[in-house]
């Protein structure tokens, strides 16, 4: 399975923006779905954003939309998410993922290569 390291978390106030990145082992040519879930304690991972590439679509979850935002970089075996107008409640542990085959989705079973989680703490 290919490895995947993430950074660029950190604290900032409410209103400010992050960008995180997922650097990859191997090439993500053949990746399909490039996800990013978040975990906050007690709570079971959620899926933030996922961009299925066969369908060219990038789903996100209703609370980030308009305000995060997924990309690629093949050639760099990069992705990223872009986090703007930070909430408090987007506080949490993010956590990339990739899945080879098959179509993005929130469960988290479905993804075979995940990093190692970096903090995102937004303060209001």
């Amino acid at each position: 399975q290919v490895q995947l390291v993430e950074s660029g978390g950190g604290s900032v106030q409410a209103g400010g923006s992050l960008r995180l990145s997922c650097a990859a082992s191997d090439s993500t040519a053949d990746v399909n779905a490039f996800a990013w879930f978040r975990q906050v304690p007690e709570k079971e991972y959620e899926l933030v954003g996922c961009l299925t590439v066969n369908t060219g679509t990038t789903d996100y979850r209703d609370s980030v939309k308009g305000r995060f935002t997924i990309s690629t970089d093949n050639a760099k075996n990069m992705f990223y998410l872009q986090m703007n107008s930070l909430r408090p409640e987007d506080t949490g542990v993010y956590y990339c993922a990739v899945r080879r085959y098959g179509l993005c989705t929130s469960r988290p079973a479905a993804f075979g290569s995940w990093g190692q989680g970096t903090q995102v703490t937004v303060s209001s």
